[in-house]
């Protein structure tokens, strides 16, 4: 049975350090009878949020061709892994924006988050952030975050590890074990789904 990852890059910031990371990420991952799925914040140019509908609660109503793109892609993944940066201590407003149209899309599906900064931190407290916002979402969220810290220091603009970069090896080796981590628990909750009421 295929596995599907979806990989999503939480930034529509122009010329952004994500997208160097994101573009790593596209050259390296791959996994036996996995399917990654590149998302990228950019080719889902979501309105703010103005539903009358809770997403948790009942269905939206009335969305557009965009935002039902962006449900349809988030509800064919087995499990996520999401890129952000950290602004101001937390996430950017267009990755929390668009959880903000979540629903049962991802419900009982893991995730594994991704942070990444210019400084020693590495979006430490985005993650932090990013967590409780997940876990209401009802997404299994991995107990370990990756924290890329001064990360503008390794990637160049082509997505490639610089040979010098200081973080090289822990980087190319934490993001490997991570998402090695992150199929094997959707590879199990695919097989194995949730239901309510499962004695």
């Amino acid at each position: 049975m295929t596995t599907k990852i979806g990989i999503i890059l939480g930034t529509t910031r122009t010329n952004s350090l994500g997208a160097r990371i994101f573009k790593y990420l596209q050259a390296t991952l791959s996994a036996t009878d996995v399917e990654l799925t590149f998302i990228d914040l950019h080719d889902y140019p979501l309105p703010f949020y103005d539903h009358e509908e809770t997403p948790l609660s009942q269905p939206i109503q009335h969305l557009d061709s965009v935002e039902q793109q962006w449900l349809d892609v988030l509800s064919a993944q087995a499990g996520y892994l999401i890129l952000s940066p950290e602004y101001d201590h937390a996430i950017t407003g267009s990755l929390k924006n668009a959880l903000d149209f979540v629903g049962p899309e991802v419900d009982h599906k893991p995730v594994q988050i991704v942070t990444y900064s210019h400084y020693t931190d590495g979006g430490m407290l985005a993650a932090s952030s990013l967590v409780g916002i997940l876990q209401m979402l009802k997404m299994m969220v991995l107990p370990t975050p990756v924290l890329l810290w001064e990360a503008d220091q390794d990637f160049d603009v082509n997505g490639q590890l610089l040979p010098a970069a200081p973080n090289r090896d822990h980087f190319a080796t934490r993001l490997q074990a991570a998402f090695a981590e992150l199929v094997h628990y959707a590879s199990l909750m695919q097989a194995h789904p949730w239901r309510p009421g499962r004695a």
